[in-house]
């Protein structure tokens, strides 16, 4: 056998391809698509050249200058090491993440000055009133966790967070399928057409943001996003009066890999968007390529609210620009388990009249 002789793929099936003698063309056995040879060679020869991700970023910051830090103490926590910064007016004795004592360890040395920040717009009765509002209408809490659970702290937190800017190229492959069925007085026809779909396109990305500390997850921070970044400004020590800022410990380096899924995950969706006209939509190859990417530290505003209860300390984070509030809660399990078998009693119920209705009919 020639060892180069080339084999082709279907574009629509993936199923080898052959040549058919009396239509003169290349012909799926699979899914009966005929292509004209020069066709064929042109899509191979596209597939050769498919590009991989290339997701790469500017990651140049600016430094603190000569005293301008010298307001600036640190305190380091004892449990969970987080480094918080305040003013030198602003005492702190308990970590606001995980409540436990706080030591300070003397003047802000070292690291990154942030580029932007955005000031809080929200006071801390806000923060208090949302988690009230945020207890309310919970069926499955605990009674007394309302009234018996203690709040630890509630403290204002600029949090560090890498802001990435792109361009992004994208070229996406699919394979995609329509079915049409009709019938007639004696048979019930399928119509199953293939299709190899590409999209190609470019988007804008700006201040995507990934949380640089990790005394506070990612699902966390993520969950009261989206900030106001039109409301973004330069970065002095002055918003930090009255309020902690967190010390970045995850580099924008160690960060990129969340940023390029964010950005890669965001490119992929809008594009499959294009693609509803069509059924059971696969996705064969991606290439996402980043153009001008650059990094920006910021501090973003977040009121942080630690309760405890039975031992246990639930954290809770608003938004301190818009009031967005999320925490996760206790479940009372005797009221789940009243309320799923009430559940599933009505399911029942409801089967069983449904079929005594059947019957009547």
């Amino acid at each position: 056998m020639d060892q180069n002789v080339k084999e082709y793929k279907c574009p629509c099936c993936s199923g080898a391809i052959e040549f058919d003698t009396s239509l003169q063309k290349m012909k799926c056995p699979y899914c009966d698509t005929e292509f004209e040879i020069g066709t064929l060679e042109n899509f191979a020869a596209d597939l050769e050249t498919e590009a991989e991700d290339s997701m790469e970023w500017d990651t140049e910051s600016q430094e603190w200058s000569d005293g301008e830090a010298d307001n600036l103490v640190t305190y380091i926590c004892k449990s969970c090491a987080g480094e918080i910064i305040a003013d030198e007016n602003t005492a702190a004795s308990f970590c606001p993440y995980c409540g436990n004592p706080v030591v300070m360890s003397g003047k802000l040395s070292g690291g990154m000055k942030p580029d932007l920040v955005i000031p809080f717009k929200l006071d801390k009765e806000a923060a208090v009133a949302a988690l009230s509002k945020h207890l309310s209408g919970k069926r499955l809490l605990p009674d007394a966790f309302k009234d018996q659970n203690h709040l630890d702290e509630v403290k204002g937190i600029y949090v560090p967070f890498w802001l990435y800017d792109a361009e992004a190229d994208a070229t996406i492959r699919y394979r995609g399928r329509k079915v049409r069925m009709w019938a007639d007085r004696n048979y019930t026809y399928t119509e199953t057409s293939f299709y190899s779909l590409v999209r190609q396109g470019s988007m804008s990305f700006d201040h995507v943001p990934v949380d640089g500390s990790s005394s506070i997850s990612n699902d966390l921070t993520e969950s009261i996003e989206p900030y106001d970044y039109s409301e973004a400004v330069d970065f002095t020590t002055a918003y930090l009066s009255g309020f902690f800022a967190d010390k970045y410990d995850v580099s924008s380096e160690d960060c990129m890999p969340r940023a390029n899924e964010r950005i890669r995950n965001s490119t992929v969706n809008t594009f499959a968007q294009s693609t509803a006209a069509y059924s059971m939509v696969t996705t064969e190859h991606s290439s996402v390529h980043l153009n001008n990417g650059k990094t920006q530290y910021a501090l973003l505003p977040v009121w942080v609210l630690n309760t405890t209860w039975n031992g246990q300390n639930y954290l809770f984070a608003m938004n301190g620009q818009t009031g967005k509030f999320v925490g996760n809660l206790p479940m009372d399990k005797g009221k789940y388990n009243k309320w799923f078998w009430g559940l599933l009693t009505g399911i029942s119920a409801a089967v069983i009249g449904l079929s005594y209705l059947i019957h009547l009919l």
